[in-house]
């Protein structure tokens, strides 16, 4: 069941990164950034302050967009259908090593 809902959800969350990312990276900053690539057209499309209210606007719904997944994300990561007793118990019994028939010994002091 939680295969069924962790594949969507982690589709859903690389998506909302890479375009997360890219809606940052199209921000006009201080020294431009690649918003200076494309200044004029987005004035023309969005007028002169247009683009910053849209982009800004753009950027907070792609960050909601990747925060919301990213907590039934955390969840599912670290459920298991173990208790935590029987996983303190596995973690804590030492494994039993044998010597096989190939392997050597420890020298005896004598």
């Amino acid at each position: 069941m939680g295969e069924l809902i962790k594949t969507p959800l982690t589709v859903i969350h690389i998506i909302a990164c890479i375009f997360l990312m890219l809606v940052i990276l199209i921000q006009p900053g201080k020294s431009g950034g690649l918003g200076a690539l494309s200044g004029a057209a987005a004035q023309q499309v969005f007028g002169g302050r247009g683009a910053g209210n849209f982009l800004t606007r753009m950027t907070w719904v792609t960050a909601a967009l990747f925060c919301v997944p990213s907590i039934p994300l955390a969840f599912l990561s670290t459920s298991t259908d173990e208790s935590l007793l029987e996983r303190g118990t596995k973690k804590a019994a030492p494994e039993k090593v044998e010597i096989g028939q190939g392997a050597a010994k420890p020298a005896s002091s004598k």
